[in-house]
Order: C-alpha cells, then sequence, then structure tokens
C-alpha cells in the first residue's frame, strides 16, 4: 500500500485525540484538553476525565476529517491507544474507534500509546537509523528503549523504579504552592534561578545501586530530598528561594536523563536518540540532551512542542508504521490494557 491513510485516535489520560497521517505527512491534528477542569483538585480524575472524551470523541474524530479534506470511507485503517493509561479513559477512545472502524469497515490496530510518543518523531526527522535509542520522559514513565523496528520489536534498556520525572516535577510544584499541572511552573522560574543553589542528589548515578542499575531511573529521593530542604527552611523562617529551587531541581533530574541516556547509546553504538512523551517538553532537559549529544556526538530527535504531549498524530504515525511492515490488525475484540507492557507495540 503506497503512502496509507491512518487515522489516529488518543484517550489515555486527559486529552482527547484525532489525527490523520498519510505516509510521513500529518493531514491534521486536534487535541481537546480537559486539563483545566482536574486543575482544582490538584490531577486528574479518572471519572471526569472519562467522561470528557464521551463528549469530545465525535466532535475532535470529525473536525480531523474535515480539516484534513476526507471522509472516513477515504481512510485505510484506523490505530487507537489501548494502553498504558486510565482504564476508563481508553475504554471511551477504544469503543469509539471500535465503532468506528465496523460502521466503516476498516482494520483497526490497538497500539502502544508509549511507543506512539517513539514513532511521531518520523513527521518531523524521517526514519529511524539502525540502532536507535528512545528515552520516553513523561508524567507516569521515565524509559530508555532500544528500537530494533518500532512496528515489530522493541527492547527496554532501563525503566523507572518508582517516581517518573513528570510525577517527581508534579510533588515538588504541589509543595511550592504551584497549580496543577506543575511542570510548566517549575520550567518558568528555573529559566531564573541557579541551577547549583541546592545540592539535589541524582537518583542511581553513584555506587551500588549506580552499578546495579546503569540504565534505569529513580525520582522519589530527589523529590524527598527536596520536600526536606524545603521544610528545613520553613521551620527557620527563612523564605524559600523558589527560582533557585526549581533551577536545581530541573538541572538534576535534566543531568541524570541526559547521562544516562547518552550512557545507552554509547553501549549500542547509537548515533541517534529519540525523545519523546510530555516531560521533553521541558526547556532544561532540551538543553541537556542537546548539549550532552554533541558532546558525544550523538544525533538528538526531539520533537516540536505540540507533538510530546499526547496527541493523535503519535497515534496514527505507528498506525501506519504498522500497516506498511504488513503487521496483522488487531482483532475486533481486542482489550485495553491499562498497564501495557513496553514491548507490546500492538495487540
Amino acid at each position: 500500500m503506497n503512502q496509507p491513510i491512518v487515522l489516529g485516535i488518543e484517550s489515555t489520560c486527559d486529552e482527547t485525540a484525532a489525527a490523520i497521517v498519510q505516509g510521513r505527512t500529518l493531514l491534521s491534528n486536534v487535541v481537546a484538553s480537559s486539563m483545566n477542569e482536574h486543575a482544582r483538585y490538584g490531577g486528574v480524575i479518572p471519572e471526569i476525565a472519562s467522561r470528557a472524551h464521551a463528549e469530545a470523541f465525535v466532535p475532535c474524530v470529525r473536525q480531523a476529517l474535515a480539516d484534513a479534506g476526507l471522509e472516513l470511507s477515504d481512510v485505510d485503517a484506523i490505530a487507537v491507544s489501548a494502553g498504558p493509561g486510565l482504564a476508563g479513559c481508553l475504554a471511551v477512545g477504544v469503543s469509539g474507534a471500535k465503532a468506528l472502524a465496523w460502521a466503516a469497515h476498516k482494520p483497526i490496530y490497538g497500539i502502544n500509546h508509549v511507543i506512539g510518543h517513539i514513532a511521531v518523531t518520523q513527521l518531523q526527522f524521517g526514519a529511524f537509523p539502525p540502532d536507535t535509542l528512545a528515552l520516553i520522559v513523561s508524567g507516569g514513565h521515565t524509559s530508555l528503549l532500544h528500537v530494533e523496528d518500532v512496528a515489530r520489536h522493541i527492547d527496554v534498556v532501563g525503566t523507572t523504579l518508582d517516581d517518573a520525572a513528570g510525577e517527581c516535577f508534579d510533588k515538588v510544584a504541589r509543595l511550592l504552592g504551584f497549580p496543577y499541572p506543575g511542570g510548566p511552573h517549575i520550567d518558568r522560574h528555573a529559566q531564573q534561578g541557579d541551577p547549583h543553589a541546592i545540592r539535589v542528589p541524582q537518583g542511581l548515578t553513584q555506587g551500588k545501586a549506580g552499578r546495579e542499575h546503569p540504565y534505569d531511573f529513580s525520582f522519589s529521593g530527589v523529590k524527598t530530598a527536596v520536600a526536606r530542604w524545603i521544610e528545613e527552611q520553613q521551620a527557620e523562617g527563612t523564605a524559600i528561594p523558589v527560582d533557585d529551587v526549581c533551577a536545581s531541581l530541573a538541572d538534576s533530574v535534566a543531568s541524570v536523563l541526559a547521562r544516562k541516556a547518552m550512557h545507552g547509546c554509547e553501549q549500542y553504538g547509537s548515533k541517534t536518540l529519540i525523545v519523546g512523551g510530555g516531560f521533553s517538553a521541558n526547556s532544561q532537559l532540551r538543553a541537556k540532551l542537546l548539549e550532552e549529544g554533541e558532546r558525544c556526538g550523538v544525533q538528538v530527535r526531539i520533537p516540536q512542542i505540540k507533538l510530546c504531549t499526547d496527541n493523535g498524530a503519535m497515534v496514527a504515525m505507528l498506525g501506519v508504521n504498522l500497516v506498511e511492515a504488513g503487521v496483522k490488525p488487531s482483532d475486533p475484540d481486542f482489550p485495553i490494557d491499562s498497564a501495557m507492557p513496553l514491548t507490546t507495540i500492538s495487540v
């Protein structure tokens, strides 16, 4: 099939999204976020998110088709995030996508949302070179993956053992009194602060733990250390230097992510690092990865901001890869999997 046209649907958390990709060309990309509805609770409420998906599903798909100038009958396949994610949210997107596929007699692919974050970079940078590594950084996932074939085979090199990078930022942001989501607020304040003002530990980089987990990540201790420092300052009646706290935290997390990713590239002989996930929008991380990549001779492919956060384009792009590779479509009754392993590309 020449340049397959795929409709991608995403509903893993608080974004309802639909997009259409033809080959390596993005024809439309529509995102409806329910983030503002969760802000007062300090985090995503699954029931609210699920209801928002149900309301936004049809308008998003209709708009994506209209923006692309296509009818549903024009697409070659439908791809939908089947996991990992919030079960109720996944159920809305998958149920809707199955209904569309059945009505239009189209093949459907239930895909791994996290692998979609890897695939989407093709829209900006083209095909993957051999032995490509991918760093996934989002609210719930921090993983280093070896991409042998994005449609057929991916190995996990390292993963988070506790808090992901995004979770760490959100928890510290709450301590500093920032509204949800806290990541953008920390990013903004970090740009004004001194990254060396506070000593923030770098998890799993030293001693026995570092040797046993060279490519794994741990940010729970980082969060705890910053929290204790803030508490000590408050107990002494000292004003919290917010900019410096944010800069020191951001520098620590970015340094760990960049160094471990570069060590992974060295092990696998990779000259290309793909970066994906919502946390890759963080400006300190982007700068650190590009700096370390230049030092190590590794091309770092970080997509534009709109393709970092959850979107339908990443789902559609992975769907295109699956169609092109001749991967069998999913069974019509495929289940959702809220804890889908990263080695599962499609179900």
